[in-house]
């Protein structure tokens, strides 16, 4: 087992993480407010990019290969080496579906 430091960009926090266990469940256990929902790997809400390091997510069916390479589902990511992530950060996939479904999205004229 080989423990990672994991740095979160922006908040000051930092998590040692070991390569076999997940980023989320480190931070659930360090009380820091990580974003999830399924915790399977499918519903994005736990996204965060890729701003230095590499993790292994072999569950993570929600990415495509590409985006796998620059993103990290947290609930199913294990870090390979030092880590930094910046979260609430989405795939462009992602983005792109919730610009599209944006807040007068499916609106009708009678609304």
């Amino acid at each position: 087992m080989t423990e990672y430091t994991v740095e979160f960009v922006g908040t000051g926090e930092t998590i040692t993480c070991s390569d076999t266990e997940t980023i989320l469940s480190r931070c659930l256990e360090e009380g820091i407010a990580q974003e999830y929902s399924c915790r399977v790997g499918m519903c994005l809400a736990c996204s965060a990019e890729i701003v230095e390091g590499e993790v292994t997510q072999p569950a993570a069916r929600g990415l495509t290969e590409e985006e796998a390479e620059n993103y990290a589902l947290t609930c199913m990511a294990r870090p390979q080496s030092d880590l930094t992530l910046d979260r609430g950060k989405y795939p462009p996939s992602i983005e792109s579906d919730l610009e599209a479904d944006g807040p007068n999205a499916g609106a009708t004229a009678d609304d």
